[in-house]
């Protein structure tokens, strides 16, 4: 934040110091966000959110949530995750017929996956359904 406000102190234009964000300050904030969010409290993420209203203020402008930046970069994950087939979770996303969405995934508490106690940090019961809506 600091360099920020040095940045805005020099006068500089709102859309080099959200160049400025976007490159030092917020993958800070994110870094391996898809792994923590989910167990963070509301506490540790009010904490963070208030970084980000701190630069709107000194940048003048309005940024991303969290909640945004975390739904965004799980999408882009799951994206990626669908579109190679040598990944190990490739067939955990099947795609309806539609093309546009994915369809749910049935799992038991004794499926030993990776992937799967990654993507869901609370205790789950014997049957669940794991969709990307559950990731927020």
């Amino acid at each position: 934040m600091y360099f920020l406000r040095q940045l805005q102190k020099f006068s500089l234009p709102k859309t080099m110091m959200v160049h400025f964000y976007t490159a030092i300050i917020e993958p800070i904030l994110t870094s391996s966000i898809t792994i923590w969010y989910a167990a963070a409290t509301a506490k540790d993420k009010g904490r963070l959110q208030r970084v980000i209203r701190s630069a709107e203020k000194v940048i003048g402008c309005k940024l991303p949530s969290l909640q945004d930046l975390y739904t965004s970069r799980t999408l882009r994950r799951a994206g990626k995750i669908v579109a190679d087939p040598s990944h190990p979770g490739h067939k955990l996303f099947e795609t309806l017929p539609s093309g546009r969405r994915l369809r749910s995934i049935r799992t038991t508490r004794t499926v030993s996956s990776r992937l799967l106690s990654a993507l869901s940090t609370r205790p789950e019961p014997p049957l669940t359904l794991l969709t990307l809506h559950l990731y927020h």
